[in-house]
């Protein structure tokens, strides 16, 4: 009797198994709309990845990947014109804790009115290692903040202690790279979010109070950037920042690579910033580096098996 049922298990897995994958070569080369979307999504998020871009080179030709990848590229052609912010001539102290969740995701969003409560931490011992979010915080006597700046993560065992591109905190620049030029994501002395691509010998007139380096550009001047496809990052966790044309600051954090939140496309969190009136906005570090603490509490769940990672720097609430 138990035999009899082990063959028909055997022959039920087996022909799971067979339908599986027919249907997973359809998926990988049928031209049916949903199929093609589902394919470069998953591309994207593989593709993206530090450790798992064999989940697409495995099954899908390297002609097809790199097609893939450069169709939903973003292309950044402008910076920000600060001339197009005007603060409100009451701006509020109060901040806004908004619970942003879908089926396939789960985040949080801060709305700041008052923009120059915004600052930038910088680990104690930059160059080095990078410190906690919550280290971050506490050190600064802050109440809230997000990760900022990317680092160097050599086979994903960096100490977070040395950024990528630029680092300036209260007008000082603390790091800077052998770069020709700089994405730089950051606020001026009238506390307005700057965006663009600026050379080296530029960064000095733009009177930069707090900053970091990282990309993309997700909304300049009011203006999307990604228009056709979904940005070409695939489904990870995100934290991004954007500024409101009254001058509220828009912090956002996605979970991602769990069960219970997959984590979002660029596009998805530039829908998300220009719904809540975002008129430019960046993409900051993200993956398992994405995390947000407001009020003592930590607001996501990091994707990392570590918990918490150690930052370069954040942009934290005064």
């Amino acid at each position: 009797m138990i035999s009899k049922f082990i063959k028909i298990l055997a022959i039920f897995i087996s022909s799971l198994t067979v339908l599986l994958l027919f249907f997973a070569a359809f998926a990988i080369n049928s031209d049916m709309d949903f199929f093609r979307e589902l394919r470069e999504l998953y591309v994207e998020t593989a593709m993206t990845t530090l450790n798992h871009q064999y989940l697409a080179t495995m099954f899908i030709d390297k002609t097809e990947i790199d097609r893939i990848r450069q169709k939903n590229i973003i292309v950044p052609i402008e910076k920000t014109d600060a001339s197009n912010i005007s603060f409100d001539s009451e701006t509020k102290m109060d901040i806004e804790l908004i619970d942003i969740t879908e089926k396939t995701y789960k985040g949080k969003l801060l709305i700041i009115h008052d923009p120059s409560r915004i600052k930038l931490a910088v680990s104690k011992n930059i160059l080095k290692t990078g410190e906690k979010l919550s280290n971050l915080i506490a050190s600064e006597n802050a109440i809230g903040g997000i990760n900022a700046s990317g680092f160097r993560d050599p086979q994903g065992r960096g100490k977070g202690g040395l950024p990528i591109g630029i680092v300036i905190k209260d007008g000082q620049v603390v790091f800077k790279s052998r770069a020709s030029s700089f994405d730089i994501i950051g606020f001026n002395y009238d506390n307005i979010l700057v965006l663009g691509r600026y050379k080296r010998d530029e960064i000095a007139n733009l009177n930069l109070r707090d900053a970091v380096s990282f990309s993309p550009f997700l909304i300049v001047n009011g203006q999307e950037q990604i228009k056709p496809g979904n940005g070409a990052y695939g489904l990870q966790p995100r934290t991004a920042i954007g500024q409101t044309k009254n001058g509220s600051v828009l912090f956002l954090v996605i979970d991602g690579r769990q069960v219970s939140s997959l984590g979002a496309t660029l596009r998805t969190v530039q829908d998300i910033l220009l719904k809540h009136g975002a008129y430019n906005a960046a993409n900051l570090d993200g993956g398992s580096s994405t995390v947000m603490y407001y009020e003592g509490h930590m607001m996501n769940t990091p994707c990392s098996k570590y918990g918490e990672r150690f930052l370069p720097t954040a942009f934290i609430i005064k």
